[in-house]
């Protein structure tokens, strides 16, 4: 329970009084606790619980007159910050381009292993259906015309990351394409139920040891697979919180994962990739291949946003993976700070 009551310090009242669809669960990421306190030695911190030290006083606040907000992009970061200002008042709008909210949180959690991820996104969700003053557009573009329906005194821009693909021989050409079975993490999860349950014998290449690729490791270990993963750094799971970092060593070596470190993709072929170690290029072939590079912010929005409303008293804010991508603690604080430009232009 330890990690739950950091999630959410009202944990027992909410379930002393039936309130359970209300608790702020812990998703087991690690990062802002065993991450802090352990692995750097800094105040705890909470992914999903922006206020740990506080608490949520900041509920007692009220904006002291009118403030529109503007929030594209209904994932983690952008949900966040559409309840924040709801909560004190502000007249919040969110805009998300598809037909459903949760951003990468709610995508990567279709990984069974990541299932509970889920939570986090689902607790926004509710929080957000609970506030008469916040409005939901889902399949609406954050364009100018939009935007300026609403009249805002604030945007928030939240939309988010997209796959890194580096130019890299036969890359953007073979990857997500349905000719090849070479994917990106969010092409393994659009066909989660399409690979085979048992895969003994069967070659699956992973290139890139973050956190995504041992997401995509981990999957495919359950189900028997000879696998490889690229690094071009010297530690797979570099920056891994500590817990996390044992499970995965753990996990690799119970499976028998070959670790190619201070390796290099130079080309994506058909059913081989061309890397390079300390030695000669040689290809590592596989009947599943993944890249895993990280992500890349999606913030061309900021800047043509900022330009169209350069003349007007409205403050942009850019939060989340569309500012730079990075964690989900990252963006929900993030989300939070609205707090900050509310006190700073006076609202608060």
């Amino acid at each position: 329970m330890g990690r739950g009551l950091i999630a959410d310090p009202a944990w027992v009242n909410k379930v002393a009084t039936g309130h359970e669809c209300d608790l702020r669960k812990c998703i087991s990421c690690n990062v802002g606790c065993a991450g802090n306190r352990i692995g750097v030695n800094r105040p705890i911190r909470c992914t999903v619980n922006p206020s740990v030290l506080e608490g949520d006083v900041y509920k007692k606040k009220h904006v002291n007159k009118n403030c529109n907000v503007v929030v594209i992009g209904g994932g983690t970061a952008g949900l966040e910050a559409a309840c924040t200002a709801a909560e004190v008042g502000c007249n919040t709008f969110l805009l998300e381009k598809g037909n459903e909210l949760g951003g990468l949180a709610s995508l990567i959690s279709k990984i069974p292993a990541k299932n509970r991820l889920a939570d986090f996104p689902h607790y926004l969700m509710h929080r957000a259906e609970q506030l008469d003053n916040l409005y939901i557009f889902k399949n609406t573009e954050g364009t100018p015309e939009n935007i300026r329906k609403f009249h805002p005194n604030i945007i928030v821009i939240s939309t988010g990351s997209a796959p890194l693909l580096p130019p890299i021989a036969g890359l953007k050409d073979r990857i997500d394409n349905e000719d090849y079975n070479i994917y990106s993490i969010l092409g393994m999860i659009s066909h989660i139920n399409d690979f085979p349950k048992d895969l003994e014998g069967k070659k699956v290449a992973v290139v890139g040891g973050g956190a995504v690729g041992l997401d995509v490791v981990e999957f495919f270990a359950d189900r028997n697979a000879d696998i490889s993963i690229v690094e071009m750094m010297d530690q797979i799971g570099r920056d891994l919180d500590p817990v996390s970092k044992n499970d995965t060593k753990t996990m690799m070596k119970k499976h028998n994962v070959h670790q190619l470190t201070k390796t290099a993709l130079l080309e994506v072929k058909d059913s081989s990739f061309l890397v390079r170690g300390e030695g000669e290029p040689y290809e590592l072939p596989f009947e599943y291949g993944f890249v895993c590079l990280g992500m890349r912010a999606q913030g061309q929005l900021y800047q043509s946003l900022t330009e169209e409303f350069s003349s007007e008293d409205v403050e942009i804010m850019n939060i989340g993976d569309s500012q730079r991508a990075r964690r989900i603690i990252d963006g929900t604080q993030e989300g939070r700070n609205i707090l900050t430009i509310l006190e700073q232009k006076g609202y608060l």
